[in-house]
């Protein structure tokens, strides 16, 4: 399949050289959307026709096919992917990703257009900032065309799906990188390093006027000067600018089968999407929602003009943009804290000017339960409160190092992947360390995203003298990707290496006891350390179901002896001089 394909993008690619650059959507007045061979035999064309435009296979992904990563450079810095980093000769780098969800191809389109009406001189083009795009990254969602899994979607005629060739969301999948898919992204992230970052979508919410919404990395998680610039400066001007093009635009309308005049709230987006992992590299990050009613010729163009003007502000302040970036880098320091849990702080809001329509709550001639109904024939502008400030309700002291043992080779090959540089230890030796114990932890009772997630996760912390081992992990956190470290090796981290399953072993006690020999045993135990055995008829008088157990004793009594595994909830990475 895969040589057949590429004969194909081959023909395709060879029929439309020299042909007028239009797209399928332009020919077909703003209904249809290109296929995948039909969106790379596009950018083949363009870098044919254009030096500005090198194209780039990069990483294999679920489907059997690379991504491809097409950069537009007007200065023709053409560049092998051989090097481990991408020179940006001075510039800025924008990324924008397309096709995450390829039911949603609007950034698709919209890209094909700016690419080539940057090549063309169409549009003025930009001196400080380089264009890059993955015109696809979901391509085994995008090979599985249809024209009905998005049930709330008005266009394009045919489209893909949102789950990959192994049915994942990969706007879930940026930290546990079950697939192929996002470990190829990972490698193209890391390679091109960008400073800002675009992810194009199509919003499945509620009823509204708006064609254009925004969801930037949550400015509080950003944090520092970079968090007030995104906030207070590169939001409030992007908003504005589109307002003089009679683009109005909305923060992303997070609300579920309720009016959003109620008041609605921030997206806190936490590392799996795609903002909040480029976020832990202080990327700046935006992810686009067109409104999913409006008609796709409008969702297109809306989303061709948002970007053009974000990257009109992003050459405007380039190198603000730049220093910001590399203060923040700087700014994660040994024993300072790093806040790892966010809730909403309604004591601070915004207002927003909401363009609506009104809804109420009617009969359903289906259920005879009340159902939510708009009414486009009365829309409205009315104050609505937007709680777009989170605090952080439990942080962390950034430690010097990890010390991860070497058996744990699936969480070595991700730090690899995302770029973290790390030593090797070299004897078997004793240090003093902060060792955790899993105190507490939910988990989700049905699967997600190939997981069983845990949420809530709580630890215990002591000082102990650990064993390493030759060939152990040595990780110092004072690199590019400390934040990376922190969210992927606390295992609080809402979105942990923890709570994504992965030391779901150190849950499950190996070695156990026969109650018939430990009884002996217990009593011998007990008998020899007294101040056991008072707590232990402490607890007994003071928790009835405790009292009203034998195995529960008797289990109590085993945890506290030697004879029980020291293995069983302990988190096996370690902290050093935190």
């Amino acid at each position: 399949m895969k040589s057949f394909l590429k004969i194909f993008i081959f023909f395709i690619f060879n029929a439309i050289i020299g042909q007028h650059s239009q797209t399928a959507f332009e020919t077909s007045n703003g209904l249809q959307t290109e296929t995948y061979e039909e969106v790379i035999a596009y950018y083949l064309t363009l870098a044919k026709k254009f030096p500005s435009i090198t194209i780039y296979e990069i990483g294999q992904t679920d489907s059997g096919f690379p991504l491809h990563v097409v950069v537009f450079d007007p200065q023709n810095k053409t560049q092998e992917k051989t090097s481990e980093t991408f020179s940006k000769n001075g510039k800025n780098v924008l990324l924008i990703n397309n096709g995450i969800h390829p039911g949603e191809p609007d950034g698709i389109d919209a890209t094909m257009l700016l690419f080539r009406d940057y090549a063309e001189n169409k549009i003025p083009t930009p001196k400080n900032t380089i264009i890059a795009t993955i015109p696809i990254y979901n391509i085994g969602g995008a090979l599985n065309r249809n024209r009905t899994s998005r049930t709330n979607q008005n266009g394009p005629e045919e489209y893909g799906f949102r789950g990959n060739a192994r049915n994942y969301d990969l706007n879930r999948d940026f930290i546990k990188s079950d697939t192929k898919n996002a470990r190829a992204f990972a490698e193209i992230f890391h390679w091109l390093n960008p400073d800002l970052f675009i992810d194009n979508h199509v919003s499945n919410g509620a009823d509204y006027q708006y064609v254009l919404t925004h969801l930037f990395t949550q400015h509080n998680k950003l944090g520092g000067e970079l968090g007030n610039y995104l906030h207070t400066s590169l939001m409030p001007q992007l908003e504005d600018s589109l307002h003089q093009k009679n683009w109005d635009i909305t923060p992303y309308v997070n609300v579920f089968n309720q009016v959003p005049e109620k008041g609605f709230e921030q997206f806190m987006d936490s590392p799996r999407y795609s903002s909040g992992y480029a976020t832990l590299f202080n990327s700046l990050g935006l992810i686009v929602e067109t409104h999913m009613l409006k008609p796709y010729k409008q969702r297109v163009e809306g989303t061709f003009e948002l970007m053009k003007t974000f990257i009109s502000i992003a050459e405007k302040d380039a190198s603000k943009i730049k220093t910001l970036r590399k203060n923040a880098a700087e700014k994660y320091k040994v024993g300072s804290y790093y806040p790892i849990s966010w809730e909403l702080d309604s004591s601070k809001t915004s207002t927003l000017k909401f363009k609506g329509y009104e809804g109420k709550m009617i009969q359903s001639n289906i259920t005879g339960a009340d159902r939510l109904k708009y009414f486009r024939d009365k829309p409205f502008t009315k104050d609505v409160t937007y709680y777009n400030y989170f605090k952080a309700t439990d942080s962390v002291t950034i430690p010097s190092k990890y010390v991860i043992p070497k058996g744990y080779w699936n969480v070595i090959e991700l730090l690899k992947l995302n770029g973290i540089t790390f030593s090797e230890i070299k004897n078997d030796t004793t240090i003093s360390a902060e060792v955790y114990k899993i105190k507490n932890f939910e988990t989700v009772k049905n699967p997600f995203e190939g997981h069983y997630l845990h949420y809530n996760t709580k630890v215990i912390q002591t000082i102990e003298n650990v064993s390493v081992k030759k060939g152990d992990i040595l990780v110092n956190t004072q690199q590019h990707g400390v934040r990376y470290l922190l969210e992927t090796l606390e295992p609080s981290a809402r979105d942990s290496f923890f709570n994504w399953n992965f030391f779901d072993a150190i849950l499950q006690q190996k070695e156990g006891f026969s109650p018939y020999v430990w009884e002996d045993m217990a009593e011998n135990f007990l008998n020899q350390n007294p101040e056991i055995k008072k707590e232990f008829e402490n607890k007994k008088k003071n928790e009835s179901e405790f009292a009203n157990n034998w195995y529960l004793q008797l289990d109590w009594i085993h945890k506290q002896s030697p004879y029980y595994e020291k293995s069983h909830l302990r988190y096996p990475i370690v902290r050093v001089g935190g």
